[in-house]
């Protein structure tokens, strides 16, 4: 079992974020090793197919960075996101779900859109696996 770290929404990237966005989808995530001497790594488990959280490639689970994986959560959620010009790009984009008075900042459409899930679900900081933690 991996230990736990808390950190405020606004602040998550990255694994972590979309590690986050997992645990408000119910989607059951594991960590583990994929060689015997790399560190532990997240994983989203969609039946008998693991998928990693947070890669780099097509076939990660990644709604913070990939718009096949995230574009669809905003649907679901009903969410809006809206760009901001004049402002610094780590707030260049506000949104949230349906329902959420408060919207979170992100530097992208689908990270400000997965803070915004996040926080509306799980509250201001959430339990991230510290290995998430860049």
């Amino acid at each position: 079992m991996t230990d736990l770290i808390e950190v405020r929404v606004s602040n998550l990237v990255g694994a972590a974020l979309d590690w986050a966005v997992a645990q408000v989808e119910g989607i059951s995530t594991i960590m583990l090793s994929p060689r015997k001497d790399e560190p532990p790594k997240p994983f989203a488990l969609f039946g008998s197919l693991a998928l990693s959280v947070g890669g780099e490639d097509q076939s990660s689970y990644t709604p913070s960075s990939c718009w096949h994986c995230g574009g669809p959560l905003i649907d679901k959620h009903g969410g809006s996101v809206q760009h901001d010009r004049g402002v610094p790009l780590s707030t260049r984009y506000s949104a949230g779900p349906d329902g959420d008075a408060v919207w979170c900042y992100g530097p992208t459409p689908l990270i400000a859109f997965c803070r915004g899930l996040v926080r509306y679900k799980l509250g201001d900081t959430v339990q991230v696996p510290k290995e998430l933690i860049q």
